[in-house]
């Protein structure tokens, strides 16, 4: 199920069209629901947990023998790893790092799989959106970086990721294709005319 409406999907390719009659720069964006599975996340709080029951036990009054301590173990690992699966929960379980260098490493991979690093005279620049880390990334290949300060991406993915916290992505990305396109527009105008990659969002 798509994230956003067909009006919000056509905005933001119409919006990436407009950029691209300014500037030589080949814009591409992609919306991830979310970079990973994480399914081995359940699992693994859920088995940590289970291994504590033993210790526990230990500090208790009660007394228990071997038989009813592996019991308790073996339920409370099979409930909490369906209950950790729960969307909204197991994201909190995943360590910040993690979730973003996932999210990171999705975006590089779609920065090749979209063929943004074969544009003519090195044009290519990826908007990166996922939305259930609350993630976002600018990568532009050497004939953009070059000419603008990482500094100035970032400002863009600052105010970019307040939106998608606040769940407003569509409305970031325009905001962000719109600020790229007054980066870009200066940096590397238009000096013809060209389309080598499509404007519409990438979903996945």
């Amino acid at each position: 199920m798509s994230l956003f409406t067909e009006q919000q999907i056509q905005q933001i390719a119409d919006a990436v069209e407009t950029v691209e009659t300014k500037t030589d720069a080949e814009l591409v964006t992609v919306l991830a629901a979310q970079s990973d599975d994480y399914r081995y996340i359940p699992t693994l709080w859920a088995a940590i947990i289970a291994m504590l029951i033993p210790s526990l036990v230990l500090f208790s009054q009660y007394w228990l023998e071997a038989q009813d301590i592996l019991i308790i173990q073996i339920v409370t690992f099979i409930s909490l790893a369906l209950v950790f699966r729960w969307p909204p929960l197991m994201l909190k379980l995943i360590p910040k790092k993690v979730r973003f260098w996932r999210a990171a490493n999705l975006a590089r991979r779609q920065f090749l799989e979209q063929n943004l690093h074969h544009t003519k005279g090195e044009t290519g620049i990826l908007l990166f959106v996922s939305e259930a880390e609350h993630y976002v990334e600018i990568i532009a290949d050497r004939g953009i970086s070059q000419h603008i300060a990482d500094q100035e991406w970032q400002n863009i993915i600052d105010a970019f990721i307040v939106q998608v916290k606040n769940k407003k992505t569509a409305d970031g990305f325009i905001d962000a294709i719109n600020s790229c396109g007054e980066l870009l527009a200066t940096a590397v105008p238009a000096t013809h005319t060209k389309n080598e990659l499509g404007n519409h969002l990438i979903l996945i």
